[in-house]
């Protein structure tokens, strides 16, 4: 941040470059999937996860870093989900959320150990 003399601070823009993340994740997910094309990141999901209460969880912010390209986040907290399925039960567009989450701890697990998707 730059601080000049007229009291006021510039802060540093956030700007996604989209052609810098890597969309891997993502795009494995869409064609294991389909359903995650669906997903219009209302929040309904996050509002009644388990996990969500009482750790650090979001399915909704996890869908919206995944088609960012930005896998830092959601590869730390992805393995936090439960299953416990209440997402999948309010989803307003039916996005089959247990396959979102298997399908990304699938894709990580490929990435870490260096196999093909």
């Amino acid at each position: 941040m730059k601080s000049n003399k007229f009291g006021f601070t510039l802060s540093e823009p956030r700007v996604i470059d989209y052609e810098a993340n890597n969309r891997q994740i993502a795009e494995y997910i869409f064609d294991h999937e389909p359903t995650f094309r669906l997903c219009i990141e209302c929040g309904a999901c996050a509002a009644t996860c388990t996990a969500g209460q009482f750790m650090t969880f979001s399915l909704r912010e996890l869908n919206v870093l995944l088609k960012r390209g930005e896998n830092d986040i959601p590869r730390q907290r992805i393995k936090n989900c439960m299953f416990c399925g209440k997402c999948i039960l309010v989803c307003p567009r039916g996005v089959n959320t247990r396959g979102v989450i298997f399908h990304a701890r699938e894709a990580f697990r490929k990435i870490e150990g260096n196999e093909r998707f």
